[in-house]
């Protein structure tokens, strides 16, 4: 096994660790802006099964994180309504980064730079496993649903729509 094929020990994968969370290793071929149809299609996984992490921000510049299917969008309106505040919308790549500690395009919900409220899908809760990121571009780690739960403890949302990510 190359440098390059090596499991990253990234603070998402420490958090894991930390918790005793069966995981599995899923490094790929990361690709600018491919977002999850590139991963799925790498992975030969369905592009529902993976799950993208999304720093957003409300009105006030509070940050906050949507887990969300990667063949779906976040009604920014509707999670705003649910979560009771006026408007939500997604961070610049540079803010997103300075709350996660995570490049875009790598950004895991766990071990992040600051504690940020976790929304995620409830429907994310009905899949056996999930691929999420696991802190690093090109770099996903598969676990059950409950266990990404059991770390974060999510508020559950109905707020996701058809589409494209």
């Amino acid at each position: 096994m190359s440098s390059k094929d090596k499991t990253p020990v990234t603070p998402a994968v420490r958090v894991l660790r930390d918790h005793r969370i069966a995981f599995t290793d899923h490094l790929y071929a990361y690709e600018e802006r491919g977002g999850t149809a590139v991963s799925a299609r790498e992975l030969g996984v369905d592009e529902h099964a993976v799950v993208k992490t999304l720093v957003m921000e409300d009105e006030t510049k509070k940050p906050l994180m949507v887990l969300m299917h990667g063949d779906m969008q976040v009604s920014t309106k509707e999670l705003a309504r649910v979560i009771g505040v006026k408007t939500v919308a997604p961070c610049n790549p540079e803010v997103a980064q300075r709350h996660s500690g995570y490049m875009v395009g790598g950004t895991s919900p766990f071990g992040t730079r600051k504690p940020m409220p976790v929304y995620m899908e409830r429907s994310i809760l009905d899949l056996k496993r999930i691929w999420i990121n696991g802190g690093k571009r090109g770099y996903l780690v598969g676990v059950a649903p409950q266990a990404v739960v059991g770390i974060l403890e999510p508020t559950l949302v109905d707020v996701g729509i058809a589409g494209e990510s």
